[in-house]
């Protein structure tokens, strides 16, 4: 049975721009989720999450969006904003570890509160038809949280429940919990998707070995900091291909040029891309260092020329 990969969203990373790109030059996954719509109490739909979401910029590939929101007012108006455009499914994001969304009850930090998830998912059900999927953690305070709210989420027909086997107030800290992941497959009627720390070929074989019900993994942070691990797990490989760092490159000049087009001026470039640098160095053989190159970079020319100096740097050293 092949296995099918999915994109995990991360905002500030995987908009339509990467997304494209990625499913460009590398492939391998079956599915990608939009990085969350979030309303801060305004019934009203953000320039870049319209963007983000529009037919036109989305022609080549499965996208689903995602919502994050303790309010069923909120989760409604989404629900048929994104069926306007033609989308059938809208994933519930309980899933973001971060304070300032956590504190506010929402993402990790609303799975304490089945009450108000029963209510969402409520009106959900009674008054659109929109499938509805979840991603979540497996509680924010500690790991039994998502146990209790399974007697809810199994009275509504959902698509799926993708979990980050963590507990939110981890961050990405520490490692993941796989035996609390297990408790909840024998704890639902839901099909579950796992989600967590899949960063190379042997971490993915390890947790299908592990989870042989389980076929359906989200890759959300391995796969920025390693562009062609999914294509691999598909293709049962460990090998890169000969042009790996030619293909890297047209990948990284996409992005460059799209993101400086879209952004004004060159301290939003630089912050933009050294935030996916960040994911980038991990694959190349001084991660430190190569960090450290792109952070020094001061303009645009000089950011140029670091770039190509590691890239030079790695195809000679794997060649």
């Amino acid at each position: 049975m092949a296995s099918t990969l999915l994109s995990s969203p991360l905002q500030g990373f995987t908009d339509f721009r990467f997304r494209n790109a990625f499913h460009h030059y590398f492939g391998g996954i079956d599915t990608f989720y939009a990085p969350y719509i979030r309303l801060n109490g305004k019934l009203k739909i953000k320039e870049s999450y319209k963007k983000d979401l529009s037919p036109e910029n989305n022609t080549t590939l499965e996208v689903i969006p995602q919502v994050i929101t303790n309010d069923p007012e909120e989760f409604l108006f989404v629900a048929k904003y994104v069926q306007s455009l033609g989308y059938k499914e809208l994933n519930w994001n309980l899933g973001c570890p971060y304070p300032m969304v956590t504190k506010s009850g929402m993402g990790s930090g609303l799975i304490c509160n089945p009450q108000r998830i029963d209510e969402v998912l409520h009106k959900a059900h009674n008054e659109t038809d929109i499938l509805v999927s979840m991603k979540m953690r497996m509680g924010y305070e500690n790991a039994e949280e998502i146990l209790d709210t399974f007697s809810i989420l199994d009275q509504y027909p959902l698509k799926n429940i993708a979990i980050h086997a963590r507990i939110g107030k981890q961050l990405y800290k520490g490692p993941v919990d796989l035996d609390a992941f297990e408790k909840c497959i024998s704890s639902t009627k839901h099909k579950l998707y796992y989600n967590g720390d899949i960063t190379s070929v042997a971490a993915f074989k390890a947790i299908e070995k592990r989870f042989p019900s389980i076929d359906h993994y989200m890759i959300g942070r391995g796969l920025i900091a390693d562009p062609f691990l999914p294509s691999m797990i598909k293709n049962n490989t460990t090998e890169y291909p000969a042009d790996r760092w030619s293909i890297f490159s047209e990948f990284h000049d996409t992005i460059y040029k799209q993101y400086d087009e879209y952004l004004s001026g060159p301290t939003p470039i630089k912050m933009k891309m050294l935030g996916f640098w960040e994911y980038f160095s991990q694959a190349t053989s001084n991660p430190q260092k190569t960090y450290k190159a792109i952070k020094k970079a001061g303009n645009p020319i000089k950011y140029r020329q670091a770039v190509n100096m590691i890239l030079n740097t790695e195809a000679k050293i794997r060649n």
